[in-house]
């Protein structure tokens, strides 16, 4: 089969790049790219993305192999049916890494018709490192990388208002547009910017705190040949989605004439107040995701579906939902009913949504999206929920590296994966447990305040070790500690 390039399918014009996007991983290209796809078709929006690679290991090189092009594949059930929507993704105009290539990095600044900063670096990507520098090529941060983009283009066109950018940051942390903001301001500080730049920062750019919902698996490694017999053409990029899209953006009438999602049918909702749609969202699907990973991998499941499948990991994740969905302060109607429909998610037979994918910076997953509600339920009930509770000593368990003698898929920052080999180290599971709920930069708090919680953790850890998942897990339950 041909290559997938833009000669070989004669998609040799370029939009103009409107849209510079941290990030080029499945998520960003199975939604945000979507989503600017869908404008460009319904509404002639003629917007280009460019690509910034945030890490220095990356995506960007396929990506510009394939001149940026890429297929995605939605799939899913609809009344009873199996459906599947295949789009040719063309709006992606190149990926820039700034690790190799800085001067391309900071020309983006330059882009006449720039209007939109997006992101999605994880739960982890906006943080303040008060040892980065504006001389370093690149910052080590997202914030401070962006700050420079920034600060590139109000010099360039010296300070035009007009040339104020529109930044949405999709990461999955509680007003993540004010978090940006934040870390910007504070390298403005930082490296003694001048006063004119920061008031540009502040009022010629615009922020917009988001919620983002869908589940990607990725690229579909297992049905990769199934996948390519759809396809007239060779594509390395393929990324597999599902058809549900809910994007809630923060803004008024001026992001609605910027952004006229309006004149599509795509469920893009631009609202004075995303904090309903992100409440339920995070903690029931997101929630429920990362508190599965580390009991369903260890249990020996592969896949997300395979866990809701399974006679004790399904029924284990319904109890998760539940106990997440009593912390609510919402209408236990509409609760269960996104409860119900998550389940129905996660049954999706065309999503292959591997556990090991979501492991990725498991801890900062567990503290916005899981112990918000372990916490919440302690409060209400002044005990300790059962499945929260055992899926957090998983999750402990998880961090040592290995287990029955097998490596497991811990992606994290080498610090994190250090400091938990350290409390390995100790010896003792409460040395472990005390260690681990006491580093503050894990959790935001010492959570060895919690009454008996270090105790119940020391419980479940022995469980899990001598008796494996199930059975520990049925132990566990028994325990007078939850």
């Amino acid at each position: 089969m041909k290559k997938l390039n833009r000669k070989n399918t004669g998609l040799e014009q370029l939009n103009p790049i409107k849209v510079v996007q941290f990030g080029e991983g499945n998520f960003l290209r199975a939604f945000v790219d979507y989503a600017f796809q869908r404008l460009n078709n319904e509404v002639d929006f003629n917007a280009g993305i460019a690509m910034v690679q945030p890490l220095a290991g990356g995506m960007v090189n396929m990506i510009n192999d394939q001149d940026g092009l890429y297929t995605l594949f939605m799939n899913g059930i609809k009344k009873g049916e199996k459906i599947q929507d295949i789009q040719l993704i063309t709006n992606v105009v190149k990926g820039v890494n700034p690790y190799t290539e800085f001067a391309n990095y900071l020309a983006l600044a330059k882009e006449e018709e720039l209007q939109f900063i997006v992101s999605n670096t994880t739960e982890a990507g906006i943080e303040y490192v008060d040892t980065d520098t504006p001389d370093m090529q690149p910052p080590s941060s997202f914030p401070a990388k962006l700050t420079l983009l920034l600060y590139e283009r109000f010099k360039h066109f010296n300070g035009d208002a007009s040339k104020g950018l529109t930044i949405i940051p999709c990461e999955l942390i509680d007003y993540n547009s004010e978090a940006l903001k934040k870390c910007i301001l504070q390298y403005c500080e930082l490296w003694k910017l001048e006063e004119v730049f920061v008031t540009w920062v502040s009022d010629a750019c615009t922020y917009h705190s988001t919620l983002v919902d869908r589940i990607v698996p990725g690229y579909p490694r297992a049905e990769i040949d199934e996948y390519n017999s759809k396809l007239d053409y060779q594509d390395n990029l393929i990324v597999a989605a599902e058809p549900f899209f809910l994007w809630a953006i923060e803004g008024g009438d001026d992001l609605k004439q910027k952004l006229p999602f309006h004149k599509t049918n795509l469920n893009v909702k631009i609202v004075e107040d995303i904090r309903p749609f992100k409440m339920i969202k995070v903690r029931i699907l997101n929630g429920a995701h990362t508190a599965m990973v580390p009991v369903s991998l260890l249990f020996g499941n592969k896949l997300v579906m395979e866990t809701v499948n399974g006679s004790f990991t399904g029924p284990f994740v319904d109890n998760v939902i539940s106990e997440i969905s009593e912390t609510l302060p919402m209408d236990k109607n509409e609760i269960t009913a996104y409860a119900e429909e998550v389940m129905d998610r996660f049954k999706n037979p065309f999503i292959k949504h591997a556990l090991a994918d979501i492991a990725l910076n498991s801890i900062s997953k567990f503290k916005v999206r899981v112990l918000p509600s372990l916490l919440g339920y302690y409060n209400t009930n002044k005990k300790l929920p059962t499945s929260l509770t055992f899926s957090l000593a998983c999750l402990i368990q998880f961090y040592k590296g290995t287990w029955k003698n097998e490596v497991l898929p811990v992606k994290d920052t080498p610090e994190l994966v250090e400091a938990f080999k350290n409390a390995w180290q100790l010896g003792t599971l409460d040395s472990v447990v005390a260690a681990v709920l006491a580093n503050a930069e894990f959790w935001g708090d010492d959570l060895t305040k919690i009454k008996g919680l270090s105790e119940a953790l020391v419980v479940a850890l022995n469980e899990i070790e001598t008796n494996g998942i199930e059975n520990g897990y049925a132990n566990f339950a028994k325990s007078v500690l939850v």
